[in-house]
């Protein structure tokens, strides 16, 4: 059976518990590789499937969460794929496990359903970035390698009740968790109108796999990852190689000018850089639109264990702040209560 993490040990300093418990909602999980797909230079997507109690624990894998994965004993890459930027850094032994959010998560049980513990496969796709030694040596997972997972992790995006409009911004390799929660809310919230921006400093770092074609792009379809679910979206990029010219930030404000869109009736969703999502918070404040931010911070166990992933966020109705976990509070916090390092 798989180690489980109960939730009494959250955030109290103890270490791990290991003691089996059927059905847990997270664990520590072995998974198995079924593609690792290079999208773009640095850009790779990487699926994993699960079965037995990971695959009814990963079902419930909402948008935003996380998982840590250990990529300690996999090899490098041969010498001339290692990228010349990487090649010193990337002997370095890799001791701590990584976080990474899903792109999607997909679910298929038999006999029952996944919360009465039926039989079956859960998949997830990971959007990930080789920019240091541990995603390097990703890179060099194939189809049947396994690899050892805790999670799900964290507390991911909500959906308010009274919403009919859902904007989703991201900022590089903030697109994975917003793909997501773009295809649960198509899936779950039909109702919800969805509009997708993403930015990036050039057309080469946008994390998608491949544009859409002319038609669409005149049609407002212009990412294929939100067109398949039909989600309009728009990109920027800081130099114009690619749609917008400029912050992703700035082109969804000219966006937000020419609609006549009810605050109350809106909810922001943004993940990506944090001075980015400062800008975002900024903007929802003066428009007096609800808005959640997906945090990043070096997480080194995921759990609230290590307390080294520290948000300073206000305390509501008071001058004082407080520290509070991205790995157990968030890492998807309202974006009101946050106080941006930037």
């Amino acid at each position: 059976m798989a180690k489980a993490i109960p939730s009494t040990s959250l955030g109290t300093g103890l270490t791990i518990m290991t003691d089996e418990i059927p059905k847990p909602d997270r664990g520590m999980f072995d998974a198995v590789v079924f593609a690792n797909k290079q999208i773009r230079q640095r850009f790779y997507r990487l699926g994993l499937e699960f079965s037995g109690e990971a695959a009814s624990a990963f079902a419930k894998a909402g948008p935003g969460q996380f998982a840590e994965i250990d990529l300690s004993g996999i090899t490098l890459p041969p010498a001339e794929k290692i990228a010349e930027d990487l090649r010193d850094s990337a002997e370095r032994k890799i001791l701590l496990r990584r976080p990474f959010s899903f792109c999607d998560v997909s679910s298929q049980f038999i006999h029952r359903s996944v919360s009465e513990g039926g039989k079956g496969k859960t998949r997830v796709d990971i959007l990930y970035c080789a920019v240091g030694p541990a995603t390097l040596r990703m890179t060099n997972l194939s189809a049947g390698n396994s690899v050892s997972i805790i999670g799900p992790l964290g507390n991911g995006f909500q959906v308010p009740a009274g919403k009919n409009m859902a904007l989703l911004v991201s900022g590089g390799m903030g697109a994975g968790p917003l793909i997501h929660l773009a295809k649960t809310l198509i899936t779950d919230y039909p109702k919800i109108e969805i509009m997708a921006f993403a930015g990036a400093k050039t057309k080469t770092e946008l994390p998608f796999e491949k544009p859409t074609d002319e038609i669409s792009q005149q049609l407002g379809y212009s990412l294929h990852e939100f067109a398949r679910y039909g989600v309009e979206s728009l990109v920027a990029t800081d130099d114009g190689s690619a749609g917008h010219k400029g912050f992703v930030t700035d082109c969804f404000s000219q966006w937000l000018k020419q609609r006549n869109l009810s605050p109350k009736d809106a909810v922001i969703y943004s993940c990506g850089p944090e001075a980015m999502l400062a800008q975002m918070a900024k903007i929802a404040e003066d428009k007096k639109i609800d808005c959640q931010v997906s945090m990043e911070r070096i997480m080194a166990c995921g759990i609230g264990v290590c307390q080294s992933c520290a948000v300073k966020c206000k305390v509501n109705g008071s001058s004082q702040t407080i520290y509070k976990l991205c790995c157990k509070d968030g890492p998807v916090f309202d974006s009101k209560e946050v106080i941006f390092s930037s």
